[in-house]
């Protein structure tokens, strides 16, 4: 008996024949290798004979003289790799006899069993079977294996989009934190928190003063009591005010000559800086009160102001703002501050004194210079506009003008301050005079001395590389409205708009 090699099971004498016989083509077959094709005939795959029927004479005699090994024996596959196909070469393994005779059945003919006995071969994995049972047994297997994958694959998308979900969630959620945060920030910044106006940070840096010990209590009451009485009449205490510098630079330009050409004054105003009260956030209440102080001695502007005979103190000039939002001005600006001023540290810029003065019929205007108009980030256009509003009425060619137009209101991102002149230097270069309210009435008073060698005017002059923000924005006054005038302005003021240069 013969052995097979593959599965060890005993072979009946027709597969034995048929397996020595392959055995035997093997190494003829690799010196005298043919393609196996259904359209060729059958051929003797030990000597390569073709003709014949199947059961050719000469392709039994090399059946029946194939030596098959001694009884019992196995023809073992070398250790070293799968038992190969005789006529391809193809390593198959354990389906050696579904493969030889699917593939090579025809080069057989009918030396080994199951002939005339139909093959079934997998769709999915070319796996070859002897009935078609076993072929649907063996096809349901990989369905319920691709079932079980897709089921697989569904479960992993949906977690994963849940991950996907949660992740998206969180960091919309850290977004909206960081948002409130910046907002708090701004609110902060701007006076919007709710912490209290200019009475409650005046009471907390003074008893800070006296903490640290540079107040007495007795300043501190009597100051108190000050602060009390000018919130009670809405009129700034004055204690910050500095008067007279116009008149000291009037003087002091007439007598100088140096490099100075020719120089521009505004009509007379005093110096208001800030105080613990405002420190901070008040430079737009501080530069109102500065051209208040100017419109207030020209008699021009009487009729507008004589609801308003003294300077106003801070809070007053909040409720003057929301004032003019009642009436009907800049409700988008309004609706910034939520209607409400009085009591906050809210900053002002020049919408909102824009706003104030029209609602006092003063006339008045922003000109807003939104880019920078000459090079490195300087602003040439600006002070060519200021050189024209101070001289336009001036023709005279006296080395010092003193003219009538009132100051104008300088505003920039984060802060603002007051233009009370232009110097004209012998190079034709210009220079603004400015007076900043975060500048102490110490420093301001020295600009009074009788002897004083021009070394303090650093303080208000600006060169053209010293105003290099991306934006400014002034306001300018121009006379007095009628009342039909004022309607117009209220009405306009429904979306306001400025004059833009360039």
């Amino acid at each position: 008996m013969l052995l097979c090699g593959v599965c060890g099971r005993t072979l009946p004498p027709e597969e034995a024949a048929a397996a020595a016989a392959a055995a035997a083509a093997a190494g003829q077959r690799r010196h005298h290798p043919r393609p196996a094709s259904p359209d060729l005939p059958p051929f003797c795959p030990l000597c390569g004979a073709t003709g014949g029927p199947p059961r050719c004479e000469e392709r039994r005699r090399h059946t029946d003289t194939a030596e098959l090994g001694p009884p019992g024996s196995r023809c073992l596959p070398a250790p070293e790799r799968l038992p190969e196909c005789p006529f391809c070469g193809e390593a198959v393994g354990r389906e050696l006899e579904a493969h030889l005779w699917a593939r090579h059945g025809h080069v057989l003919g009918d030396l080994g069993p199951g002939t005339g006995e139909q093959l079934y071969e997998c769709p999915m994995c070319s796996l070859t079977c002897t009935s078609i049972q076993i072929l649907e047994e063996h096809v349901d297997l990989h369905l319920e294996e691709n079932s079980f994958l897709e089921g697989g694959n569904m479960r992993d998308l949906e977690l994963t989009q849940q991950l996907q979900t949660e992740e998206d969630e969180r960091q919309k959620s850290e977004e909206e934190k960081q948002e409130r945060e910046e907002f708090k920030k701004l609110q902060r910044q701007y006076g919007l928190d709710n912490s209290g106006g200019y009475k409650q940070q005046f009471l907390k840096n003074m008893e800070r003063e006296v903490n640290r010990g540079r107040m007495q209590p007795f300043d501190y009451h009597k100051r108190k009591a000050d602060m009390m009485e000018s919130l009670a009449f809405g009129i700034d205490d004055g204690k910050t005010k500095t008067s007279g510098i116009i008149e000291a630079l009037c003087k002091y330009y007439q007598n100088e000559n140096k490099d100075v050409r020719r120089v521009w004054l505004s009509a007379g105003v005093d110096h208001f800086h800030s105080s613990l009260g405002d420190r901070g956030w008040g430079c737009g209440y501080r530069n109102f009160q500065m051209l208040l102080s100017s419109l207030l001695q020209n008699s021009l502007y009487n009729d507008c102001l004589r609801d308003t005979a003294a300077i106003p103190s801070i809070p007053k000039i909040q409720s003057m703002i929301e004032d003019a939002w009642r009436e009907g001005f800049d409700p988008r600006g309004a609706s910034h501050f939520n209607n409400r001023l009085h009591g906050s540290k809210a900053w002002i810029g020049a919408c909102e004194i824009y706003s104030l003065l029209t609602s006092l019929r003063i006339k008045c205007q922003i000109i807003d210079f939104h880019k920078p108009t000459g090079p490195t980030g300087t602003h040439p256009r600006l002070f060519e506009w200021v050189l024209h509003y101070y001289s336009a009425d001036n023709g005279s060619g006296a080395k010092v003008v003193c003219a009538s137009k009132p100051p104008i209101y300088l505003q920039h991102e984060g802060h603002s301050r007051t233009i009370v002149g232009i110097e004209e230097k012998k190079n034709k270069t210009l220079c603004l005079l400015l007076f900043d309210p975060g500048c102490p009435s110490q420093e301001m008073q020295k600009l009074l001395e009788k002897n004083s060698d021009g070394t303090s005017l650093r303080l208000l002059r600006k060169y053209l590389g010293s105003l290099k923000e991306k934006q400014y924005q002034i306001v300018a006054v121009d006379g007095v409205l009628t009342l039909e005038e004022k309607s117009a302005c209220r009405h306009a003021s429904q979306v306001l708009t400025s004059e833009k240069i360039p």
